[in-house]
């Protein structure tokens, strides 16, 4: 997950992370821990955020190449 990019569609859309907990059903500790990487989003939550952020697409920002 790139939570830069996802960071980004949030401040450009003026959506706050409250907003988008609301979105998604989720609580605030869940986001945060969900966005540092110690759990993952489920399929329900992406596409929630999707919805509400109208991306087209969630491979950008949940779907990232990892190379190591």
């Amino acid at each position: 997950m790139d939570k830069f990019k996802l960071d980004y569609e949030m401040k450009v859309r003026n959506v706050s992370v409250d907003d988008l907990c609301n979105a998604c059903g989720i609580s605030k500790a869940a986001y945060y821990r969900k966005r540092n990487g110690k759990t993952e989003f489920t399929r329900k939550e992406i596409q929630a955020i999707v919805d509400y952020l109208h991306l087209p697409s969630p491979m950008d920002i949940f779907f990232t190449d990892e190379v190591s």
